[in-house]
């Protein structure tokens, strides 16, 4: 399965692989013996079929070609594993549109764009990337880079679906827990618990209304004037992923833009334009210039207010006081940051930080975000930071204070300690075995035919049913 889960992605990103990496790991692949062999005795075939869809040998190369080139060790991984795990894949693919499994096309268009545009950074032109690949017209190669990101989404969302109600009992992980050989446990590398105090400095009202301002003169111009929207974003607005083009973006209420921002966009007709809104990203306007079934085609101006570097001075001396009373004893960490922190998600907890990849409160040090381990190294249990000045990722300067709560060091599993991953882990084993008994069945009651020369391979499910041997 681990395989497989692999292989999901593997068509997503093959395309869009720098042409060095891929040209080099073409290179290495026919080294192989076993692919050198194969590619002199045949032409491209169908290896087999899984319902309405078929996998081909270039299929497997390419897949190879992917995993290779995303670092996966394949020395060891055969041809026959392979198109087992296609197979799989086209088996989820197979039963998503039975049961009739939306796809977001939006989605996987802009995922096609951004792997053409990667292409064309790597190599410079269309053309060079038609060339490289050996395909004919651009239409026809985004027409097959759809194909295959509608493919992998769909079965994503099969296997999401037959996972969807798997859950696990408190006496289910105890069982889990206990069914595993001491000298087998995991071992879970060194962890920590942190707390954080966010001071996000504000500009002046006076600043405020100068941008506001800005922006109702900009959208009396457009409504009262007839001047061109997309001139005014493309003059003016500080959003670098849309001015070039106008401002413009297309959206569905699913698209993760901030809240207001779809609110606007989606209360409006076409050709209405906003009054000014406020997102954390600044001030903005937005005009609908095409409503197409729940997709929205908007063009926005986004504002962001300056603070001089007085004011940004004086929110810095404010968090310095601050850590002054945590660390004279003053008020605790937890205290502050229920008085002082501009962070709603953490404040009333104290400011204690939730690890968005497991939801736990702890961060192990090897997979933390290299930010967050930068500013905490050498930090000890208990200790507060200094303060730390950030520039977010809207252009934003942010305070911050870090203390560290608590320190683990590295362990094998425990079962109070290390619950949340414990349970984690025999999750994933009962949606694992779930997966596996629906695949056997779906197997039973779909066309699945394999040609030589995989009929020999020892293949861990079925697919070997309607063959005649």
């Amino acid at each position: 399965m681990c395989l497989c889960c692999a292989l999901l992605s593997a068509f997503s990103t093959f395309y869009a692989q720098s042409p060095v990496v891929a040209q080099q790991v073409i290179s290495e692949q026919k080294t192989s013996t076993e692919i050198s062999k194969s590619s002199k005795k045949r032409i491209d075939g169908v290896a087999g079929v899984v319902g309405d869809f078929i996998v081909l040998h270039s299929d497997i190369d390419k897949a190879l070609l992917d995993l290779k080139s995303q670092g996966v060790p394949i020395a060891e991984i055969s041809r026959c594993e392979i198109i087992g795990s296609l197979l799989e894949t086209k088996l989820y693919t197979h039963h998503a549109i039975q049961d009739s499994l939306p796809v977001n096309q939006k989605q996987i268009e802009s995922q096609v764009s951004q792997q053409i545009d990667y292409m064309k950074r790597e190599l410079g032109s269309i053309d060079k990337i038609l060339k490289f690949y050996r395909k004919d017209n651009l239409v026809d190669f985004k027409k097959e880079l759809y194909e295959l990101g509608k493919s992998q989404q769909l079965a994503s969302l099969m296997q999401e679906k037959i996972i969807e109600e798997v859950n696990v009992t408190p006496d289910e992980i105890k069982q889990f827990y206990k069914k595993i050989p001491k000298n087998e446990r995991p071992e879970f590398g060194a962890e920590v618990e942190i707390s954080q105090i966010l001071i996000k400095p504000t500009p002046s009202q006076q600043e405020i209304d100068r941008i506001t301002t800005k922006l109702n003169d900009f959208r009396s111009d457009v409504v009262d004037k007839g001047l061109s929207f997309a001139t005014k974003a493309v003059l003016y607005s500080q959003d670098p992923g849309s001015r070039s083009n106008g401002g413009k973006y297309t959206i569905t209420r699913n698209d993760p833009f901030a809240k207001e921002f779809k609110e606007n966009a989606f209360r409006l007709k076409e050709g209405e334009v906003s009054k000014p809104f406020k997102t954390d990203f600044g001030y903005h306007i937005v005009t609908v210039d095409k409503i197409k079934g729940q997709t929205r085609d908007v063009r926005h101006i986004l504002l962001i207010p300056e603070i001089s570097s007085k004011e940004l001075k004086d929110f810095e001396n404010k968090i310095e006081e601050i850590r002054v009373q945590i660390t004279s004893g003053q008020m605790t960490f937890a205290q502050a940051a229920k008085t002082y922190s501009d962070q709603s998600e953490t404040k009333s907890d104290g400011g204690i930080l939730i690890n968005p990849l497991t939801l736990d409160k702890r961060f192990e040090l090897s997979k933390m975000d290299p930010q967050l381990f930068n500013h905490i190294e050498g930090l000890n249990e208990g200790e507060v930071s200094k303060v730390i000045r950030e520039t977010t990722r809207t252009g934003a300067t942010h305070f911050k204070l870090l203390k560290i709560d608590k320190k683990y060091g590295k362990h094998l599993a425990d079962f109070k300690l290390d619950y949340l991953k414990i349970k984690d882990l025999a999750l994933k084993k009962k949606q694992l075995q779930e997966i596996k008994l629906w695949q056997d069945d779906k197997i039973k009651d779909t066309y699945i035919k394999i040609f030589e020369p995989f009929t020999s391979c020892n293949y861990t499910s079925d697919w070997l049913k309607n063959d005649i041997k």
